[in-house]
């Protein structure tokens, strides 16, 4: 393939903030702080493919920024929007019956493959390359190809078969890829970015600012478990998925990971950077990156809130009574008697009391992409899934249930799950559904696993009622299929008229 000269005073620079770097990333960059451009053309040294990376990091927490990046999340049930306001595209994941002309979906769809373009760009351009560090070279090149990898994984579970756009030439009539063949491409960029990262990255914060073997290997779990589910259903990837996860538990400490005592710090501006993430996405206010997600946007206007995500009733009902239910939700909220939308709050959205302003919509909170939690869970599940099961699985899933019990998680108790409380993998795929209550990893769950329409029926059976007595319901009903055929939201219009072999 020739390559392509990109002309070197191309106006449109992407910014990045160092503040991205605040997580103190050993890299010296040169440039203005708070501004700096990908680098055009193909790279001649360590500063361009630094300016080049670093400019991914910046695309990637501008496209994440908003909840539009999450919005496939609002078809689990864990999760719901205002009723009326200007959520009328958050309501269409929620009620399950998505427009070709969702405004969310057009963004997202554009936003990630800006980014995919722009890693695009970098791998091209770092080619021929050759650094006298070369660890350094290829720390850089492996944060491309993991970027890339996460952004088709996104991209994917919300539309299915989706373009695999590989070429920093534009491809504008290039057909869609089967899932299977997009996880193929995801696993592939993964493990080129395994071989490449360090065991962890040098001068960062905790939390993993910056991906680091592990964190591939992690993904690589996360992303062997929805293979072997719905719809490739591949059942051999359970196994791969439990060995994956394994092998980042076996080595947790020379990565930085590890569960952290209190559920709910996690949630607060101060403990931002911490073990338990496995990728951060790191978002600083003073340096113009802010993340809209959180606070106000969590709370009614009863509370001078933005409503726009709140907590499904039935599954706040269900949620057993422990720990982990008062560090997920502001149960001290009278929520029945909300005037705007009676519908619980997220502790984990607005944050404990008192830590994130109500004055503003924007915060400082980052962004676990995936926690270490999860990956416990993935572990038990998946050996389970695969008829593998051992002590470390179990005790995997204990860890979690401890924690979610208020009691030090590394102790065993007597709550801890036996094989006398019934399957693993079922024990683990409930364990998940309270441990990732309202961070928008629900909907995949009920997905691969093909529960739906289980799931969203149960919903409407709600109890409770507000102090007048009158009973209440969740505010989207249902309109759309729950059936397998309406699992994956259209491709937007707009990219269809263009390209027409998307259709």
């Amino acid at each position: 393939m020739k390559k392509i000269k990109i002309q070197k005073h191309l106006k449109a620079g992407i910014l990045m903030l160092a503040a991205a770097f605040t997580f103190s990333s050993c890299l010296d960059l040169t440039e203005e702080p708070g501004k700096s451009r990908l680098a055009p053309g193909s790279y001649s040294n360590q500063a361009e493919l630094e300016l080049g990376v670093t400019g991914l990091y910046r695309m990637l927490a501008n496209s994440a920024a908003m909840t539009t990046f999450q919005v496939v999340g609002w078809g689990g049930d864990d999760i719901t929007t205002h009723r009326a306001s200007n959520k009328a595209d958050f309501r269409e994941y929620d009620q399950r019956a998505v427009s070709p002309l969702n405004a969310r979906s057009a963004t997202n769809w554009r936003d990630i493959y800006a980014v995919v373009r722009a890693a695009n760009s970098v791998l091209f351009n770092s080619q021929d390359l050759e650094l006298p560090n070369k660890a350094t070279q290829d720390a850089l090149i492996g944060e491309a190809y993991f970027i890339r990898a996460i952004m088709f994984h996104q991209l994917t579970r919300i539309h299915g078969e989706i373009p695999l756009h590989l070429s920093v030439i534009p491809e504008v009539d290039l057909g869609k890829s089967s899932v299977e063949d997009v996880y193929k491409q995801i696993e592939s960029d993964l493990l080129k970015a395994e071989s490449l990262l360090p065991a962890i990255y040098p001068g960062v914060n905790p939390g993993a600012p910056r991906p680091n073997s592990g964190t591939a290997r992690a993904f690589l779990a996360r992303l062997y478990l929805d293979w072997a589910g719905f719809p490739v259903k591949d059942a051999s990837k359970y196994a791969m998925a439990a060995s994956s996860a394994k092998t980042v538990i076996d080595n947790a400490a020379s990565h930085g990971f590890g569960l952290v005592q209190d559920l709910e710090s996690l949630w607060t501006i101060g403990n931002r950077f911490n073990k338990e993430s496995l990728f951060t996405l790191v978002y600083s206010r003073e340096n113009g990156l802010n993340n809209r997600k959180y606070g106000k946007l969590g709370h009614p206007s009863d509370l001078k809130g933005w409503q726009e995500t709140f907590a499904e009733i039935k599954y706040f009902e269900d949620f057993p009574e422990q720990p982990r239910k008062e560090a997920t939700y502001r149960t001290e909220y009278n929520w029945e008697d909300f005037t705007d939308q009676a519908n619980p709050v997220f502790k984990k959205i607005v944050g404990p009391e008192g830590d994130i302003s109500l004055d503003d919509f924007n915060s400082n909170r980052n962004d676990y992409v995936m926690r270490y939690a999860e990956l416990l869970l993935i572990y038990a599940e998946a050996s389970g899934r695969a008829n593998s099961v051992t002590p470390a699985a179990w005790e995997a899933l204990n860890k979690v249930k401890r924690r979610a019990e208020g009691l030090p998680f590394e102790t065993a108790s007597a709550k801890d799950y036996s094989s006398a409380d019934g399957d693993i993998a079922e024990l683990a795929y409930t364990e998940r559904k309270w441990e990732l209550a309202g961070e928008y990893l629900r909907w995949n769950d009920l997905v691969r696993m093909e529960r739906v329409a289980e799931a969203l029926t149960a919903r409407a059976n709600v109890k409770s009622k507000n102090s007048a007595g009158v009973q209440l319901q969740e505010p989207n009903a249902i309109v759309g299929s729950t059936g397998t055929d309406n699992y994956f939201a259209p491709i937007p219009q707009n990219e269809v008229n263009l390209n027409p072999n998307l259709k």
